[in-house]
């Protein structure tokens, strides 16, 4: 192929080059707007909601949505729209707790495996792959209803079973970075170990850790409502997406929007918390640049 050949390719692959970034570009705004809508809700969701969550009108139950109800009304005549967004906090905010939680514990043991090696890599994987071959589900079902403590407990064995899924991440990456000429070059420096893996290695590998929290946030999202749906960590009632979803589905004929709100709303934080990690990948990474 001749130089001239080639270049009339790129042009003819150029226009259809920029469609797909513009519909990526698309795609980075309303997942931004969906999390930044969520954001808000979490934050100001006792100020926005337009009628009590929890107040029941038995007269008004499985009504369909209307003027006085956006989104209708449960089999208790509660709100569904007031319901959803006071449910918002919970769901924001603990899926960041677990994600935030696993990176950090994560980070920190996947680092030390990966750069330190010998019996300090074998001892954590080995603790990560015991904590991954077991039912996870089961244990925060068993643990959970065996000592209480509520909704929070349930977000702490989650992220703690969540952290060995990091840690093994974050130990490929370190184990990439570590022959690479600038740790051997600090090392030679005398710069001590702690300093190389957190201030040298760990920008290095921030892309990686950037998309692994944005997809530990989705799972963790997905996760704690499987958790509500099946009534582990909530109160009975509680303005809850997993809850709501549990709750509905005996009247899913009667009123569907009751049920079809919270799983739309699941499904659609996790699919833009996803498209977010993979533009953060990119961007950090450098691939990304030409957008």
């Amino acid at each position: 192929m001749t130089v001239a050949e080639y270049d009339l390719g790129k042009a003819r692959d150029k226009p259809r080059l920029i469609r797909r970034l513009r519909r990526v570009r698309g795609a980075v705004v309303v997942s931004f707007a969906i999390m930044g809508l969520a954001l808000v809700m979490a934050l100001f969701g006792q100020w926005l909601v337009p009628q009590d969550p929890a107040a029941q009108d038995l007269t008004a139950a499985l009504a369909p949505p209307s003027g006085a109800h956006w989104l209708g009304t449960d089999e208790l005549g509660r709100d569904v729209f007031s319901r959803l967004i006071a449910g918002s906090r919970t769901a924001f905010f603990a899926p960041l707790v677990v994600a935030g939680g696993a990176m950090l514990f994560g980070n920190v043991l996947g680092l030390l495996a990966g750069y330190r090696g010998g019996i300090i890599d074998a001892f954590i994987m080995r603790l990560a792959d015991l904590l991954m071959a077991v039912p996870g589900l089961l244990i925060i079902i068993v643990v959970a209803g065996t000592i209480g403590g509520g909704f929070w407990t349930a977000v702490i064995l989650l992220m703690a079973l969540m952290v060995p899924f990091d840690a093994r991440v974050v130990r490929g990456a370190t184990l990439e970075q570590v022959p690479r000429p600038y740790v051997e070059a600090a090392r030679t420096l005398g710069v001590p170990n702690r300093r190389i893996m957190f201030l040298h290695i760990w920008p290095n590998i921030s892309a990686v850790v950037v998309a692994n929290t944005c997809i530990g946030y989705a799972g963790a999202l997905v996760g704690l409502s499987g958790l509500s749906f099946l009534g582990i960590g909530v109160t009975p009632g509680s303005p809850d997406w997993g809850q709501m979803l549990s709750d509905g589905q005996a009247s899913l004929f009667e009123n569907p929007i009751a049920t079809l709100a919270p799983g739309a709303a699941v499904v659609l934080i996790g699919v833009a918390m996803n498209i977010i990690g993979d533009w953060g990948y990119d961007r950090i990474s450098g691939r990304g640049g030409e957008r």
